[in-house]
């Protein structure tokens, strides 16, 4: 399973990434899709869980992300 963005806003993201992806992958996967647009990049949000087990591709971990 390819990794993929699932919801996109301004200053947040959450992206459906391969499970062994480190939190710098899946912020450099993000960054190629959407930029953020500020100097900081995409940052890993931690006040959720971190990294949530797709539903539909339980290979796959959702990872939300803050500009």
């Amino acid at each position: 399973m390819a990794e993929f963005v699932t919801q996109y806003g301004i200053l947040d993201i959450q992206v459906c990434v391969p499970r062994e992806y480190t939190d710098d992958q899946a912020i450099s996967f993000a960054e190629g899709e959407y930029p953020s647009g500020v100097t900081s990049g995409w940052k890993v949000r931690d006040d959720d869980p971190v990294r949530v087990t797709c539903s539909l591709h339980p290979e796959n971990v959702h990872i939300t992300m803050d500009a």
